[in-house]
């Protein structure tokens, strides 16, 4: 059989950790390869890992086709699909698969609307209606195209996430240096750490994952303080300013209490001619 691995599919999903691929090595010696490899063509698209120690150390393993590719974005929607299902990934993990698989459903969809807009205008139907009798196989033929992931609670939900988490996550892809992308891949720092540690001058960001993962949560650390000391911390203007205050809100409370005695007397008066009018008559 000839199975032709290539280095894109490869490399598409984010590789085993050392201690993964050695456990997966022992549970196939242990116990074969009892799931199948899956292949488009000659191509291996799922099962690289157990393919590989196959491969070394002999043993059997079975294939399968899968009919429903068409395109390599049909491979890769469908590889994205499989790992967002499994639960060995970090949250920084899925939601790269997710964002990826957000940006390749816009495209084909910007695609297929850009070749329909090109397409001629049919011509009126004449006679009977279209499809009557025996329907051509391309107009019952049915495209199942991914739900498109719009927002950030859309791509939340197909990697298990919470929208805060993939707005982090989309910091880091933006703007992290790619030492901290490791660190955070790796484990060495939490995805709120590294997203705050993404706000700094890239030379920065690369010294503290430089420095370890003690550095780059310290460093995350400062730049938390660094954004509640202007809340904390009173200024001079404000201090001079509640000063000033203090005759003004002496000066209403005194217009209040002489607006209010004149009411009392106001009151008053009123009764003392109503009483005088009730006299006269």
């Amino acid at each position: 059989m000839n199975i032709v691995v290539l280095e894109e599919l490869k490399a598409y999903i984010e590789p085993l950790t050392p201690d993964e691929h050695d456990a997966l090595e022992r549970s196939l010696l242990a116990e074969g390869c009892r799931d199948a490899l899956v292949l488009w063509g000659d191509v291996l698209v799922d099962g690289h890992n157990r393919y590989g120690i196959c491969t070394k150390h002999g043993l059997p393993f079975q294939t399968v086709q899968n009919p429903r590719f068409q395109s390599m974005e049909d491979v890769h929607l469908w590889m994205i699909d499989q790992h967002l299902g499994r639960r060995s990934l970090s949250d920084f993990q899925r939601g790269v698969l997710a964002l990826r698989k957000r940006e390749i459903v816009a495209e084909r969809r910007a695609k297929a609307h850009a070749d329909k807009a090109a397409e001629p205008v049919p011509e009126a139907p004449t006679g009977d209606a279209p499809w009557e009798g025996d329907a051509p196989a391309a107009a019952l033929a049915t495209v199942l195209e991914p739900k498109p992931l719009q927002s950030r609670e859309d791509i939340a939900r197909a990697a298990r996430l919470s929208a805060s988490q993939v707005g982090m996550i989309e910091k880091i892809q933006k703007q992290a240096a790619p030492e901290v992308v490791a660190a955070v891949r790796s484990g060495d720092i939490s995805l709120n750490a590294a997203a705050v540690v993404a706000t700094l001058p890239e030379d920065e960001q690369r010294a503290a994952a430089l420095a370890g993962k003690d550095e780059l949560k310290q460093a995350a650390k400062r730049v938390r303080e660094s954004r509640r000391k202007p809340r904390d911390e009173p200024t001079e203007a404000a201090d001079s300013t509640a000063a000033s205050d203090t005759p003004a809100s002496d000066e209403v409370s005194a217009l209040r209490q002489r607006v209010a005695q004149l009411e009392a007397e106001n009151a008053d008066l009123r009764l003392q001619v109503q009483t005088l009018s009730a006299q006269l008559v």
